[in-house]
């Protein structure tokens, strides 16, 4: 799921060869459509607005090395679910009291580039009364905004959804890029068991490369997340091949959208089994919502044992923040504990970024599974 996504950066000409994407392997034509795309100048046109350096600027930033990303953008009432876990109940007092917990951990920053936030805390203080943003920069981090509106069925299709929130885009990304975001994130979903349909594909990338447009146009770092739900039986072989299409449709659209490759982010899923199936794969084998906190890092740093044409760090939200969040347990007594287990979380993905973490010393908790049917974060 979301909470436990490799991230790419991306930098490549404007224009895409279907047939070269993905590791140099062909995509089966015969399940995806090729287009022809426009010759001449216009075949070239790059918009990103007067932010194109800041863009790739901030891109950088957020993909330097042995650092990743920290999502915390967690709707309200998902959120809610989190703390009632611990026995806590869904008042903004307390979410503001775990997310001040998060962004103020001693040297975070030194771990992780950038923080996914929800919209109610990029407006939010510290229970000190500093803003979370300031915070962030202050360590170092680059905050970021969650920008969709959440899925919903999709006419048409075989039970699948779309991702909705292109209404009013614009003038939102502008008013986050003025509270001080500087990246954004935008989460689609293909359901393997429900298919997926050439209409939930189209769609899925259709959205993402137009939110990728409009929040470039106002100064904004997109992630692009097409995320392969873990759900079903399938195995490995098959989320490949699905993860194969949906990559191609959406850099396919990307540049019909004129979208500068070298300010976004990529965030695919990790290509994994279904959760159901049998046959599971080893880290060294696939090249991640749902594993648990130390298959998420151990996963990352299979990945980066070789040599990658990008760099190639983490997105977690629940791989690093779920032994965190218990050991906290709503207590004040508990904050610096909890801190420490983030670090520890922290820590071990940026090793892992470098392609140096071991897996020495992890704890029980952190080898437990998190992944939920039909997930919706």
């Amino acid at each position: 799921m979301a909470s436990a996504s490799a991230s790419l950066l991306k930098s490549s000409s404007p224009v895409l060869d279907k047939s070269e994407w993905v590791k140099g392997q062909a995509i089966r034509q015969s399940t995806v459509s090729v287009r022809s795309l426009p010759s001449g100048p216009s075949a070239l046109t790059i918009r990103a607005g007067s932010y194109a350096d800041e863009l790739v600027k901030t891109a950088k930033t957020v993909a330097s090395p042995g650092r990743g990303i920290l999502a915390m953008d967690e709707s309200n009432a998902t959120c809610g679910k989190r703390l009632a876990s611990i026995g806590l109940e869904n008042t903004e007092a307390n979410r503001q009291a775990y997310r001040t917990l998060l962004v103020t951990a001693p040297g975070l920053g030194q771990y992780i580039s950038g923080a996914i936030l929800f919209e109610e805390t990029l407006y939010q203080s510290t229970t000190d009364g500093k803003k979370m943003v300031d915070v962030l920069v202050e360590q170092n981090i680059v905050p970021g905004i969650k920008v969709d509106k959440g899925l919903v069925p999709l006419a048409g299709s075989n039970d699948e959804s779309w991702c909705q929130g292109l209404d009013g885009l614009a003038s939102r990304t502008a008013a986050y890029y003025q509270q001080g975001a500087r990246f954004a994130k935008w989460r689609t979903v293909v359901s393997i068991p429900n298919g997926p349909s050439a209409l939930a594909v189209r769609e899925a990338a259709w959205g993402l490369a137009r939110y990728a447009a409009i929040a470039q146009d106002n100064g904004l770092v997109p992630i692009v997340e097409p995320e392969i739900l873990l759900d079903g039986d399938h195995g490995i072989d098959r989320t490949f091949e699905v993860a194969q299409k949906v990559w191609a449709e959406v850099f396919f659209y990307l540049a019909e959208n004129n979208v500068m490759f070298e300010g976004i982010l990529l965030k695919p899923s990790m290509v994994t089994p279904g959760a159901e199936c049998k046959e599971k794969a080893t880290p060294q084998q696939f090249l991640s919502g749902g594993q648990s906190e130390v298959e998420a890092t151990l996963n990352l740093n299979a990945m980066n044992q070789g040599p990658n044409p990008w760099h190639v760090s983490f997105s977690y939200a629940r791989a690093l923040q779920n032994t965190c969040l218990k050991t906290w347990g709503g207590r004040p007594e508990n904050v610096k504990a909890a801190q420490d287990t983030l670090l520890t979380r922290a820590k071990a993905n940026s090793l892992a970024q470098l392609g140096k973490y071991t897996g020495e010393g992890e704890s029980e908790e952190a080898k437990k599974g998190m992944f939920v049917k039909g997930y919706v974060y």
